[in-house]
């Protein structure tokens, strides 16, 4: 694949990643859900230096995670939606949001993470790894 291209809602904001993704998860932590509005996040892990803005400027949350480290949401103003992530406790990787991506292709999540956090009626894809809690690393 060697990288692809997304951006918001509005067309504000576009980006693109210069490599394909170290690691896709979908996430059911508390905080996951609430920012999506969604009963888990589906994220795309690439090294911070990979992703360039090609228009626009997100704006940025920042909230405490689990853990302890800060968590950073950053997202268009204007339309409100969410584009990528960040933790103090992994620098130089950013999380991209799978609705974000203008073509997935063949990109898959390989892990399920805060499993305990799932919603009953949530089906686990059997061929993924699943965590409780977040995996170190």
């Amino acid at each position: 694949m060697a990288g692809f291209t997304g951006g918001c809602l509005c067309g504000a904001i576009k980006y693109e990643v210069k490599s394909d993704p170290v690691r896709g998860a979908n996430c059911h932590c508390d905080d996951c859900r609430r920012a999506t509005g969604a009963t888990f996040a589906t994220n795309f892990f690439v090294k911070e230096d990979d992703l360039v803005i090609l228009q626009g400027t997100p704006k940025s949350f920042d909230h405490p995670a689990d853990s302890g480290n800060t968590m950073t949401k950053d997202f268009c103003a204007d339309c409100g939606s969410q584009l990528f992530g960040h933790t103090s406790g992994r620098p130089g990787v950013k999380s991209v949001k799978a609705g974000s991506i203008d073509d997935i292709g063949e990109m898959r999540p390989s892990i399920n993470v805060f499993t305990s956090k799932a919603y009953p009626f949530t089906k686990l894809p059997e061929d993924t790894e699943h965590f409780d809690r977040m995996p170190p690393g």
